[in-house]
């Protein structure tokens, strides 16, 4: 059983910078493909970005590639997201997600989920 915790959201402004770190315990991290999503109000839970075990390949929804840029590091058993530029579209909350596969989903169709992390960006 993998247990995640996300941290790092924040109240900012437009154009500015977050990272977010998800801390996995529980499990063989490099194991795991992980992802985030993010779920704004009265919307569904949508892909954000993906990660490979080894962190060789990546993939990114079509509304942050660019600005977004997810990795990992497998000897600290985190995954991190680095959002730039960011704008009042991006508010929602962002959960990380781990899978047991060794290919991406861009899906929910991952195994285990952190409690989230708020990500508010005024205009």
């Amino acid at each position: 059983q993998v247990q995640l915790v996300e941290s790092g959201g924040g109240l900012v402004q437009t154009g500015a910078s977050l990272r977010l770190s998800c801390a996995a315990s529980g499990g063989t991290f490099s194991g795991y493909v992980m992802g985030w999503f993010r779920q704004a109000p009265g919307k569904e839970r949508e892909f954000v970005a993906a990660i490979t075990r080894g962190g060789g390949s990546t993939d990114y929804a079509d509304s942050v590639k660019g600005r977004f840029t997810i990795s990992r590091d497998n000897a600290k058993n985190t995954v991190y997201l680095q959002m730039n530029s960011l704008k009042p579209e991006d508010t929602a909350v962002y959960y990380c997600a781990a899978r047991i596969s060794i290919k991406i989903s861009t899906t929910t169709n991952y195994n285990y989920w952190g409690q989230g992390t708020q990500v508010t960006v005024s205009s």
